[in-house]
């Protein structure tokens, strides 16, 4: 009999934590059913009625969070504050239904986030999410719709924090691999710091293969206009543009003698500009130009590069993402009697991971002029969206 009381200091604690999650289950069913009457109590598009009455008690009264002492649970790290713009900003508002209507785990999140595709309608969730996107209060966030799928070549206006690995193969001519490891990382609400490493191997004319790292390029982008303008629908649906310049500077870090880099340090600038168009269609236009510092050990060249494609939801628009491109890229070394080099790109990106956050993109280049010289090449990257999470989170 004496060990009963030496037993219930132990079992306080467990207690107390059971009391309190049964209570924030009883909390989250009760706000479920609650949400169930808010078509006939409030209306369809009474959003922020809706977010009050099922999401406040664990996303907090304006976005914030509910502290866990309330919410009954351990916040995942993944958990979303909706009043901080840099968080929510980027994401697409399609991945935002889909957690909303099937749960966290339809995009690799926790499963504490419930479903609640039985308890609202689509306009509901439609409405809700352009709540949720109101509690941003800062202005001048570009808004992830203007995030178009990444071309192989063509640079995208928005800034954003992703890492890239780019592989061209030779398929004719003496063998040739080219790689490059992109990192790029959004600095506040307008800004994109970029930092590309080439690396590869080339074959050498006295037989052999050489490899190493090619010239490091370092560049800043800023975002000089983004639009998608309000006309009632939701963000996904609607269309709008992105302008942005980026400068950028190449030191001659690699080896031009073993056919790695120019050996030549230049500046370069361009423009780029993405077009949202109807049906999940997009355009991106890209201008710019090199300039070596010294001239005379390599040629001034100018580029031009635009991408068309569109994007394809399985699973009726929550599912994965396939989205075919095509690009047209041309570039051109100044002075006289020069000519501008044609290539032609079709390429297909698809979404791997559940949470859309890796991704691969496998094209086929083309030279449409001096082919004898120029090779076809097989192109792929893949890309991690680190912003969203871990590399193997999220699947």
């Amino acid at each position: 009999m004496s060990a009963q009381p030496a037993l219930l200091p132990r079992l306080r604690p467990v207690l107390s934590a059971a009391l309190l999650m049964s209570t924030s289950l009883l909390a989250c069913v009760w706000s479920l059913l609650h949400a169930s009457n808010l078509p006939q109590q409030l209306g369809l598009h009474d959003a922020k009625a809706i977010y009050q009455a099922a999401c406040a008690g664990c996303h907090g009264s304006n976005g914030e969070g509910a502290p866990q002492s309330v919410a009954g649970f351990q916040r995942p790290d993944t958990f979303p504050h909706f009043n901080k713009c840099d968080e929510t900003t980027p994401e697409y508002t399609h991945d935002w239904k889909a957690v909303i209507r099937d749960g966290g785990p339809a995009r690799g999140f926790s499963p504490i986030m419930p479903a609640f595709s039985e308890v609202l309608t689509a306009d509901q969730i439609d409405g809700l999410v352009i709540y949720l996107r109101s509690l941003c209060r800062e202005s001048g966030w570009p808004l992830g719709e203007l995030n178009v799928p990444r071309a192989l070549m063509t640079e995208k206006a928005f800034p954003e924090s992703e890492a890239i690995l780019t592989t061209a193969v030779d398929t004719h001519g003496a063998p040739g691999i080219t790689n490059e490891l992109d990192y790029e990382k959004a600095l506040g609400r307008r800004d994109q710091l970029e930092i590309a490493v080439p690396f590869g191997w080339a074959q050498q004319p006295g037989g052999g293969i050489y490899g190493g790292i090619g010239d490091l390029t370092a560049g800043l982008k800023h975002v000089l206009f983004s639009n998608l303008p309000d006309d009632g629908r939701p963000p996904d649906e609607r269309t709008g543009s992105i302008l942005s310049v980026q400068g950028e500077m190449t030191l001659a870090t690699g080896n031009a003698a073993k056919g790695l880099g120019s050996g030549e340090s230049s500046f370069g600038a361009f423009a780029a500009y993405d077009r949202l168009l109807p049906a999940n269609a997009f355009w991106q236009l890209q201008a710019g130009g090199d300039w070596p510092l010294h001239s005379h050990d390599a040629a001034r060249s100018v580029y031009l590069r635009t991408a068309l494609g569109r994007s394809f939801n399985a699973g009726l628009g929550y599912g994965r993402l396939w989205s075919p491109m095509i690009e047209v890229i041309g570039n051109r070394d100044l002075g006289s009697g020069q000519v501008t080099d044609w290539d032609l790109l079709p390429e297909f990106q698809v979404t791997l991971s559940a949470r859309q956050h890796v991704r691969a993109d496998l094209g086929y280049l083309i030279p449409l002029n001096d082919t004898v010289s120029r090779s076809q090449q097989i192109m792929l990257y893949v890309l991690w969206d680190w912003f969203d999470g871990g590399l193997t989170e999220g699947w």
